[in-house]
């Protein structure tokens, strides 16, 4: 049983409840908890369901698809032995990430998040803020209720 799946039966989350949101087979995620990605897409499809299945299991998607593209090769399917000796390192709870994968060569990172709306500065704020109070009090003084208050004898005095 790979770490992958201890961390979903974990969580309580089973594949079937993975399998209806991701919309990828259950057998196929089963595969994929063995470290069996024979029947498995390349490239981008593989890194997008792997994304899937950790944002589902509740683990980091981003952390776990480094770990898988420095794991599995993509393009190649005649690296079956090789597949297999790197599953071994994947499901082995050890320390090898320090040692094996950290390096220049070996990292993949996702481009950082952007901010696409910018904070609102406090002067833009009070000043939009006061012309919405201001068209608020024109339209309220516009109304037949607030006309009949202006012609009242009582206003006048």
């Amino acid at each position: 049983m790979s770490r992958l799946r201890r961390h979903r039966e974990r969580g309580g989350i089973s594949l079937d409840e993975i399998a209806a949101v991701t919309r990828i087979k259950p057998e196929l995620l089963e595969a994929f908890e063995r470290n069996d990605l024979s029947d498995w897409p390349r490239g981008l499809y593989a890194r997008a369901w792997v994304r899937a299945y950790a944002s589902m299991a509740g683990l980091d998607p981003i952390d776990t698809v480094d770990e898988f593209c420095r794991l599995f090769p993509h393009g190649d399917r005649r690296a079956g032995a090789t597949l297999q000796q790197m599953a071994a390192v994947v499901a082995h709870p050890s320390g090898y990430r320090d040692e094996f994968t950290h390096g220049p060569d070996r990292r993949r990172t996702a481009a950082p998040r952007v901010n696409v709306l910018p904070a609102p500065s406090w002067p833009g704020l009070i000043a939009r803020s006061a012309q919405v109070l201001w068209w608020r009090m024109v339209i309220a003084l516009r109304t037949p209720a607030a006309q009949r208050l202006k012609r009242s004898p009582r206003a006048s005095s």
